[in-house]
């Protein structure tokens, strides 16, 4: 899928706020028929499955889906897979080939605790969902929430390997969505804004606002993150029940003037250098919206803030 650059800088100047509303109403309609096909597939199973590269928007949308399926009558739970990191430990987790911890890897993950859980809350069983304290890398004794579902309720887990083999082959009747922001920018014919981009754009924004993490650190990391993506998260993506794109054509024009400051200290040198550094004058083609005329439940306010949700 692609969108002209032409008609993206058309609609910010001449009908910003009807652009933004209409994106919005958009991506509304892809959540309530994921919302209603997980309700299509309760009778088999009460786990729904959301999985998706960095930067696509996964809590959001996670949150967005419960609230559809609560206003359906359904109840809902919220698991963040990231609780079920092991702890950080130099004898069991593993590296990359350059020796440095591959963190994006699925082994980081205690899979079997996760595979024991999804079978007790299809049984009916309580679960304690495990803590996991990223400041110190490491899991902690004190449980994050217990669940125990009821007959009408479902629980969402989210994370990038949430349709990995080692779960999916183990619970095929789970529900699973994949989402990713999967779209191009085209000036005619030609590429002016790759897909994989927005998503560098939103975590290097989100990572400014929220993380303390200055950008070029968030940069300099883009080319492992793809990497674990590639090796990972999308050959799993076929793996989908249903799979939706959360790219908005609205919001380069609304995070332009904060990613041009950011984009400027990308660090020479770097993995890709030669690729970042042409993001800076793509994002210069975009013209600018107010991000006061973003809804404050929209999804890229997961990046931006000002909304409504927690993280």
């Amino acid at each position: 899928m692609a969108w002209q650059l032409d008609d993206i800088n058309f609609r910010t100047v001449s009908d910003p706020k009807g652009f933004v509303e209409e994106g919005d109403a958009q991506y509304k309609a892809r959540v309530e028929l994921a919302a209603e096909k997980i309700i299509e597939n309760k009778k088999n199973s009460p786990i729904v499955l959301l999985s998706g590269p960095s930067g696509s928007g996964k809590t959001t949308t996670a949150m967005k889906i419960a609230e559809e399926l609560n206003r359906r009558g359904v109840g809902t739970h919220y698991v963040a897979m990231d609780d079920y990191f092991n702890t950080v430990s130099p004898e069991t987790t593993p590296r990359t080939p350059e020796g440095e911890y591959d963190l994006e890897s699925p082994l980081c993950l205690d899979m079997d605790l996760l595979n024991k859980h999804f079978t007790q809350l299809s049984r009916g069983e309580r679960i304690y969902v495990p803590k996991y304290e990223f400041s110190r890398r490491m899991r902690i004794q004190e449980p994050s929430k217990s669940i125990k579902l009821k007959e009408d309720e479902i629980v969402i887990f989210e994370g990038i390997h949430a349709l990995n083999d080692a779960i999916t082959t183990r619970h095929p009747e789970a529900f699973k969505l994949y989402i990713s922001a999967r779209t191009d920018v085209m000036f005619g014919e030609k590429l002016v804004f790759k897909r994989s981009w927005f998503r560098l754009v939103r975590r290097t924004v989100r990572d400014h606002n929220f993380r303390g993490t200055d950008p070029h650190e968030t940069i300099a990391m883009w080319a492992n993150v793809r990497r674990g993506e590639a090796k990972y998260v999308s050959p799993f993506r076929e793996k989908a029940d249903f799979e939706f794109d959360t790219a908005f054509p609205y919001e380069l024009p609304v995070f332009n003037a904060t990613a041009t400051e950011l984009f400027r200290a990308i660090p020479e040198g770097i993995e890709r250098f030669d690729e970042l550094r042409t993001v800076l004058p793509a994002l210069q083609l975009f013209g600018h919206i107010d991000e006061s005329l973003v809804a404050p439940d929209a999804l890229i306010r997961e990046f931006i803030g000002g909304g409504i949700y927690e993280y």
